[in-house]
């Protein structure tokens, strides 16, 4: 097969499923669902389970298999990812499955191509705007023309594409253990209360020789706290969250009309995306950090210790002024307080009125140093994933339209 632009009819085929939606369950296999589609990824968390009864109908027409490219044809257009191994499912609505023919096109190919600017603009051209949501018709998928190069050159493609989202995603998943460290840490010292004992509590005890052993394993005095309606170490507080928050100067907001996809300063709002865009308007830089960021309607907090500007409406910015509260030991503090029960609101309001342990001086500044040297390895990998993602889109339109050749 020539390096040439075929339509899809002649290296897959096109299949939709059920024009409806079955009852949702607990259990059972997954009825997918086109918001889990996401940069070229399926994220089952993001859709529902059936009986199997329903499984039986639902698949009548079609059953996914691994290796099937599955994607939106109404809404959300453009978005696609591959059906992974062992995941029993059928489709949802508004969902379509490109079926490749192994002979002329790999599955991974086949989703960078589909992913590729010079294909998503096919779909933009073809997309029928309707009254309610936009789409594109499976009756003229079939001929959509992509560019498919010979077998060979796809493996080339895919594994130079493929080594940059493994390292992208190793990295993820790093991080996601060191934030488990750091919160396996926090609710060690600052729910069971099995700090380090100091010296002074020790001594207080009369066994100076259980210093840095587990305080409430090793008998540390506990008190009752009436307000809390539970035992806390003694010498610890509780206050307000409003009460230690420091006063922010008021920052210049980043529209979502004046984000970028690349820039020098990461773009921060309450969206569940950690950096949502950049920019390099130098005014609305935040450069005093690290800062906690809390999504006043989604209620999203992060915690960001590098320079950022902040996104449009609902973002706000916390600081804690109390020493007993250093930034890290704040946003796990800020991560424990459940806002669910307020709906649709803005939440700044009622996250002020919540109340917070304040330990003693010596266990926030020990968990303050620890988190800090995690967070800090944390941050390099979210800026080599930025490097890493930006490299992949510069090379992805290039290796799909043929202009360079991966070796």
């Amino acid at each position: 097969m020539k390096n040439s632009y075929l339509q899809i009819r002649e290296f897959c085929e096109v299949f939709d499923g059920p024009h409806a939606t079955p009852t949702k369950t607990d259990k059972g296999p997954f009825y997918l669902s086109i918001s889990s589609l996401e940069n070229g990824k399926l994220d089952l968390n993001k859709s529902a389970h059936l009986s199997e009864n329903d499984f039986n109908k639902w698949t009548k027409r079609v059953t996914p298999r691994h290796g099937d490219l599955l994607f939106s044809y109404e809404t959300r257009l453009g978005e696609a990812a591959l059906m992974p191994d062992g995941i029993k499912a059928c489709l949802g609505r508004r969902m379509g499955i490109l079926r490749p023919e192994p002979a002329k096109v790999l599955p991974e190919f086949l989703l960078y191509s589909y992913i590729a600017p010079e294909f998503q603009n096919v779909i933009v051209a073809n997309t029928i705007t309707g009254a309610t949501v936009d789409r594109i018709s499976l009756t003229d998928l079939p001929n959509f023309v992509m560019r498919l190069p010979p077998l060979d050159e796809q493996r080339r493609i895919v594994s130079v594409l493929t080594a940059l989202d493994a390292k992208i995603e190793l990295n993820q998943r790093i991080n996601a253990e060191l934030e488990g460290m750091a919160k396996l840490l926090y609710d060690y010292w600052f729910v069971q209360f099995d700090f380090p004992m100091t010296a002074v509590q020790a001594a207080a005890l009369g066994k100076p020789k259980l210093t840095g052993h587990p305080y409430r394993a090793s008998g540390g005095k506990m008190i009752y706290n009436e307000t809390l309606k539970r035992d806390i170490p003694e010498g610890w507080d509780v206050c307000n969250v409003g009460d230690v928050l420091a006063k922010e100067l008021r920052t210049k907001n980043v529209l979502n009309s004046e984000i970028a996809d690349q820039g020098r300063i990461p773009v921060i709002d309450q969206g569940s995306a950690f950096i949502c865009g950049f920019t390099d308007d130098e005014d609305s830089a935040i450069k005093d950090t690290p800062k906690i960021v809390f999504g006043d309607h989604t209620r999203i907090l992060k915690f960001v210790n590098f320079p950022f500007a902040r996104g449009a409406d609902g973002t706000q910015i916390l600081t804690s002024r109390e020493s007993r509260l250093p930034q890290h030991l704040f946003y796990y503090q800020l991560l424990s307080v459940d806002l669910s029960n307020y709906g649709y609101a803005r939440h700044f309001k009622f996250l002020k009125e919540q109340k917070m342990i304040l330990p003693d001086q010596d266990s926030a500044n020990a968990f303050e140093r620890a988190a800090e040297c995690i967070y800090e390895n944390i941050k390099n990998n979210i800026f080599q994933n930025q490097e890493l993602t930006q490299l992949r889109d510069w090379l992805l339109p290039m290796l799909m339209n043929g202009q360079v050749t991966a070796g």
